[in-house]
């Protein structure tokens, strides 16, 4: 290797984000990127309460079933993009919590929060990931299939204060 393309190599490496465990320190963080994320979308609302019990303690939510939740920072240090998965079933994983800032998008932080959770998915042997999302949030969608995502038929409605309905997703790992 070049000195050229070695310096071009760092060069790269110092590009990539980090990503890190999320720590319940986080919550507040990961709290505001989802209300800034939601904000986007018309009767899409944050209930801290009810709707995001996994956020009290977010470092242990999903490590119960051998999952993990995973941030990326921005150059202030503040939770920018984050993404969860956990094991509902043997064999399946499921990803949660996908979210990415606003002023962050475009930049493959989402694409690479994925690849993390899948990744993780895989060593712990499951051969599908999962995943639910607000029929609202139709550019993650287009993310997903980009990604092999495959939309399953119908929707669900949640009870929540959103009064959220959802489609499913689902890859083969």
């Amino acid at each position: 290797m070049t000195m050229l393309e070695s310096a071009s190599n760092r060069e790269t490496e110092a590009l990539l984000p980090v990503i890190r465990t999320v720590v319940d320190h986080d919550r507040q963080d990961l709290f505001g990127l989802i209300a800034v994320c939601y904000a986007d979308y018309p009767g899409c609302f944050v209930d801290p309460h009810d709707d995001l019990p996994d956020l009290r303690a977010p470092s242990r939510s999903y490590a119960e079933s051998g999952g993990s939740f995973w941030a990326i920072e921005d150059e202030r240090g503040r939770v920018c993009a984050c993404v969860a998965v956990d094991f509902p079933e043997a064999g399946t994983a499921e990803l949660h919590r996908l979210y990415v800032h606003p002023d962050q998008r475009g930049r493959g932080l989402g694409s690479l929060l994925v690849r993390q959770a899948e990744g993780h998915a895989r060593s712990k042997g499951a051969g599908r990931i999962v995943l639910w999302s607000d029929t609202r949030f139709i550019t993650a969608h287009r993310l997903y299939k980009r990604l092999g995502y495959v939309q399953a038929e119908g929707q669900r409605q949640l009870e929540d204060i959103s009064r959220s309905a959802e489609y499913r997703f689902e890859k083969r790992l």
